[in-house]
């Protein structure tokens, strides 16, 4: 019988929609855009995160103004009660999502394994 790994993977991605943490994450992302000041403050913490993406994939180098002000905007973050509970929750998503990937590369890290 040959698995089809796709429909696993759907299957996989229906149960992570289903999961306690996608729900938190998704009921606390509501609340943090149901509230003015928790959803500008977010953007625009967003928006710094971009930036400085951006800035790192193209090689620029990133100054002490930006960092002071991703700094800054993450200060104003960790008051905002909205925003730190949306972040707890996805960090628990994160290792939900580490440790299924440890589970997936598994099978391949064993067969390199074996041959070490």
């Amino acid at each position: 019988m040959t698995v089809n790994v796709y429909d696993q993977a759907n299957a996989l991605e229906s149960a992570l929609r289903s999961s306690e943490e996608f729900n938190t994450m998704k009921d606390l992302y509501g609340k943090v855009n149901g509230n003015e000041e928790s959803k500008a403050l977010f953007d625009e913490f967003r928006t710094v995160q971009l930036e400085l993406q951006q800035k790192q994939m193209q090689g620029e180098e990133i100054g002490e103004e930006d960092v002071m002000k991703a700094q800054q905007t993450a200060a104003e973050i960790e008051k905002d009660e909205n925003i730190r509970s949306l972040m707890e929750a996805e960090q628990k998503m994160s290792q939900l999502i580490q440790d299924l990937n440890r589970v997936i590369m598994k099978p391949i890290e064993e067969l390199y394994g074996e041959n070490s």
